[in-house]
């Protein structure tokens, strides 16, 4: 499995419907069931990003296709970044040079 934090920023659209974005994140955990993306935590947070999720996905072009398709709905902008568990970075350091 492929760890990522996904950060989220709202769009107008999203900001618009704020009070819906519970409801959101429920239907966000269905939808990523249909990519075989397990979601392991959504947080609402204040700062630069509105929402930062932590996903599981069976490989980079499920997650990518989640990511894009979620974006589509218009609610809101998201950036991924690939996370390595301590194990796996023990791995990619027993690789250098």
């Amino acid at each position: 499995m492929v760890t990522y934090v996904v950060l989220a920023t709202f769009t107008d659209q999203g900001v618009k419907n704020a009070k819906e974005s519970p409801k959101r994140a429920e239907a966000f955990k269905q939808m990523a069931k249909t990519f075989g993306v397990t979601v392991k935590d959504i947080f609402w947070t204040q700062g630069r990003y509105d929402i930062v999720t932590v996903v599981e996905a069976p490989d980079e072009l499920s997650a990518t296709a989640l990511n894009l398709s979620l974006s589509a709905l218009g609610n809101i902008r998201t950036e991924s970044l690939r996370a390595f568990s301590a194990a796996e970075m023990t791995a990619i350091i027993a690789k250098m040079l």
